[in-house]
């Protein structure tokens, strides 16, 4: 919900131009980098217990951050507020609607950390498009870059 839950001051943070306007003010994005729907979702499988966060609580469900670039839903629990870490059972995963269904477990004293690997190869310099969605996926996500 807000960059101070990811950086602080002083952090380097790699980033894609996303773009420029005639004020000179430059608008940067993370998304790009932190891997697309299906490179975050061949992390897990369903039937796994893992760490997660609440990301937003909403009248239909809870959303749960498994990576800072995939999300699942998971019904309502009583206790649980945004930002709260929790454990987490999957139950499915859907990659041509883009959904994990989740069970949430109970609160954990922290969040574990996961360690992702990069999807980035460190020697590109330029993206002109970048789509989050699968292909076959019925949602289409993509990022298309200014000049």
């Amino acid at each position: 919900s807000h960059p101070s839950f990811r950086f602080t001051v002083g952090d380097e943070c790699p980033v894609v131009v996303k773009s420029m306007d005639d004020s000179g003010r430059i608008y940067v994005t993370r998304r790009e980098l932190l891997g697309t729907w299906e490179q975050n979702a061949a992390l897990f499988e369903a039937g796994q217990t893992v760490a997660g966060t609440v990301r937003s609580i909403e009248p239909y469900g809870v959303f749960i951050e498994l990576t800072p670039n995939l999300t699942g839903l998971a019904e309502r629990k009583d206790g649980i507020t945004e930002n709260t870490p929790v454990s987490v059972f999957i139950k499915s995963i859907s990659p041509e609607r883009m959904k994990i269904k989740l069970v949430i477990i109970d609160t954990c004293p922290r969040a574990a950390t996961l360690s992702l690997p990069s999807f980035v190869d460190p020697s590109l310099t330029h993206i002109d498009r970048w789509r989050y969605s699968p292909l076959f996926a019925t949602k289409h996500v993509e990022t298309t870059f200014s000049e």
